[in-house]
């Protein structure tokens, strides 16, 4: 079965609206979110902190919505309202950062500049959580009909392409590829169908694509794609009322083998 995966960008504390990793517009409190979610009955749950300065702030403090400044204690937050496969990434350097987000609560932890930075930090998380606890996050932008890797939220290019990045991935015990294209967040364009169909026939580990989601019919599209794992989105869930059960109503009603 194809997993739906709903998406949450966290900056300083707040869900954010992502536009081509550069515009970001606050939409709203992360632990609200995730409860609708988690009663929409979310296949999982995936949510990564891009905030540059890592300064955090809900901005509020009442009976209704407490007020968090660290993004430990809004792993901890999340993990009380949320009741399915959980991940979260964003800020792990070490292989106590990972510890320390599986312990708060989160299922599985997300990685992306480490991968480049160093082998042996990722080796270790793989050794010590396993690899089906370790997705890498690969952003990445076409360029010359290239699909080509950057990371830190998108800044700095690798010079290497997804394709090897995967292979590399793989090599070094990360267990499962969340693929971005930078240029299509945020658009409504719908998913970069035809570099998902060729990393998918290339790759052994499971492959959840996101970027592009505008209508129901981009996701079947993608869902379309043979052996590929999951279709996340962010945007499209976040601002629209029972978005994700009416995305999982159409794709059943179209025979997509969904949850």
């Amino acid at each position: 079965m194809i997993r739906v995966i709903p998406v949450l960008f966290i900056k300083n504390g707040l869900i954010v609206r992502s536009q081509k990793f550069s515009r970001h517009q606050v939409i709203g409190n992360v632990i609200n979110q995730a409860k609708r979610l988690n009663d929409w009955f979310a296949d999982e749950l995936i949510c990564i902190d891009i905030s540059d300065e890592k300064f955090y702030d809900s901005g509020r403090d009442d009976h209704q919505i407490k007020s968090i400044n660290n993004i430990i204690e809004i792993i901890k937050e999340m993990s009380k309202v949320v009741f399915m496969p959980f991940s979260f990434g964003g800020g792990i350097r070490t292989v106590n950062d990972a510890k320390v987000r599986i312990r708060s609560g989160a299922d599985k932890i997300i990685i992306n500049s480490i991968i480049f930075e160093s082998r042996e930090i990722v080796e270790e998380i793989v050794k010590v959580l396993g690899s089906q606890a370790v997705i890498a996050s690969l952003d990445y932008k076409v360029e010359k009909g290239i699909p080509q890797i950057y990371s830190k939220s998108g800044k700095q290019s690798i010079n290497k392409n997804l394709y090897d990045v995967a292979r590399y991935c793989e090599n070094i015990g990360v267990g499962e590829l969340f693929i971005q294209n930078i240029d299509l967040d945020g658009t409504s364009l719908g998913y970069d169908i035809e570099i998902i169909e060729k990393l998918v026939s290339q790759s052994n580990l499971p492959i959840v694509c996101c970027s592009g989601a505008g209508t129901n019919s981009h996701f079947e599209q993608a869902a379309q794609i043979s052996g590929v794992s999951g279709i996340a989105a962010g945007n499209i869930f976040n601002f629209f009322e029972r978005s994700y059960p009416r995305v999982k109503s159409y794709l059943k009603k179209e025979g997509i083998n969904v949850r």
